[in-house]
């Protein structure tokens, strides 16, 4: 399925008149990565489409960069499977939903082990394609998923490699799936933190460019259904979370 990206769309309603819903999501999507970030570090957003991320990451020598050429950008017309940067020349590099938009997603963590020094973080907020998460997908028509690739085979093609705003919402489950061999196939990182996030806050968000429908609620109800995902996360994460939260941090022997 083609993707729908619209960024410029996405960020001014963003910032002109965000619903709470949305609001809560997004807060939600980076807050959390702050935990792994110091505020001397040097890092990268890689794909950070409408560029939200500057309004929660709290660190002044983060750079935003995109395959795009968006005005908001620091770097323009970054491929996130070969960047254009040094090596070891970052402490710290986000993503946030981006990875299931990659054709050869090992490809991309081999980038990042290049591009960061030892000890250095990649921090991931990306889908986890549960079965309310799939049936969603069908419902609006927003990208699509498939199982039946090898995301561990680096020359496979998981989704489109020329159209970036299609997505296949399985990868980082099938990378996920069997975490010993992910692991044996990135060497050079080790996984140091694992959580699961949003049920209805995502289905009632509207998606960041709030083009789907959604029933607007005033922030404290936006607040206490989001406690409840929180509570319905925890008892059951694989059958409700839509979303997934990921540490690499880079072996210093890698």
């Amino acid at each position: 399925m083609n993707g729908v990206g619209d960024v410029w769309t996405a960020r001014s309603k963003y910032f002109d008149k965000p619903s709470a819903n949305l609001k809560v999501v997004v807060a939600n999507r980076y807050d959390w990565m702050n935990r792994f970030i110091e505020p001397n570090w040097k890092g990268l957003e890689v794909g950070c489409g409408a560029g939200l991320s500057r309004s929660f990451i709290r660190n002044e020598h983060f750079l935003l960069t995109d395959y795009g050429d968006y005005e908001w950008l620091d770097v323009k017309h970054v491929d996130a499977l070969h960047t254009p940067f040094e090596d070891s020349s970052f402490d710290f590099a986000i993503c946030s939903n981006m990875i299931h938009h990659l054709a050869h997603p090992l490809r991309f963590f081999a980038e990042m082990s290049r591009i960061l020094r030892p000890g250095g973080r990649l921090i991931v907020q990306d889908v986890h394609c549960s079965v309310p998460l799939r049936l969603a997908l069908r419902v609006m028509r927003h990208e699509g998923y498939d199982f039946n690739v090898d995301v561990f085979d680096s020359n496979e093609v998981c989704t489109d490699p020329v159209d970036n705003w299609i997505g296949n919402n399985a990868i980082v489950d099938l990378l996920l799936e069997d975490k010993q061999r992910l692991l044996r196939e990135i060497p050079q990182f080790k996984l140091t933190y694992e959580n699961n996030s949003e049920f209805l806050t995502f289905l009632n968000s509207g998606g960041v460019g709030a083009k789907t429908f959604y029933v607007p609620l005033p922030m404290l109800v936006a607040t206490w259904v989001d406690k409840l995902d929180r509570v319905l996360i925890r008892k059951f994460p694989k059958a409700f979370a839509m979303q997934v939260q990921l540490v690499f941090e880079k072996r210093h022997d890698g």
